[in-house]
């Protein structure tokens, strides 16, 4: 019994990793495959090929976000794109959520944007419980008027799923910075303390008996 728990969960920790990155490849690849919908019907790959290569659509939207890209990064294209922003924010409904959105995605990836590029240790959600949390900025405008003293705006994650969280202003001082990177605290928060950073993988360790 004792060798078959330890041939099981070998197994186990050689599959399960696999079979969920080949599931998410194919959810992606899937879900891109879909932009090809935009195109004519007389220019869809497959009516051109005569069968289906899956990935194409990854192809074609990547080219796409590539030209988009390349658009915006001459004055024309940034003439047109100042043009549609400013159709958009005349929308009543619309401008308030492409605003929020705009905003969101401008800090996340903008060279020169401070989001999530600092790991620190925080006192959450009770003085005396530790959890790790990702600065995202510092408090701004209105806020400056009621907060004394020096405060970072933290992003704690909540886990296995870091997409969900909240949003807190704590003082600088009761922020301890990580030397580790991003993606290393990412993953330990993922993997729910499973995996330390600088540790192996479950994968690379060996397996309990």
């Amino acid at each position: 019994m004792a060798k078959f728990r330890k041939w099981l969960l070998a197994g186990l920790l050689v599959l399960v990793p696999l079979i969920i990155t080949l599931w998410v490849l194919n959810w992606v690849i899937g879900t891109l495959d879909q932009t090809l919908g935009i195109l004519p019907v007389a220019w869809h790959p497959d009516n051109l090929l005569g069968f289906h290569i899956p990935g194409l659509g990854v192809i074609f939207a990547l080219g796409v976000v590539l030209g988009i890209g390349a658009m915006a990064s001459n004055i024309i294209g940034n003439r047109l794109i100042a043009w549609g922003n400013a159709l958009v924010q005349r929308i009543p409904v619309v401008r308030g959520i492409y605003s929020g959105v705009k905003q969101v995605s401008d800090t996340l990836f903008s060279e020169k944007g401070n989001a999530f590029r600092q790991a620190v240790l925080v006192q959450w959600p009770r003085p005396g419980m530790w959890t790790i949390g990702f600065v995202t900025g510092a408090p701004g405008g209105e806020l400056v008027k009621h907060l004394q003293g020096d405060y970072l705006s933290v992003y704690v994650p909540t886990t296995p799923n870091p997409t969900g969280g909240y949003f807190v202003m704590l003082k600088a001082s009761d922020c301890v910075v990580l030397d580790m990177s991003v993606d290393a605290a990412l993953t330990y928060v993922i993997s729910m303390g499973v995996i330390a950073p600088g540790a192996k993988t479950p994968g690379d360790a060996e397996p309990p008996v």
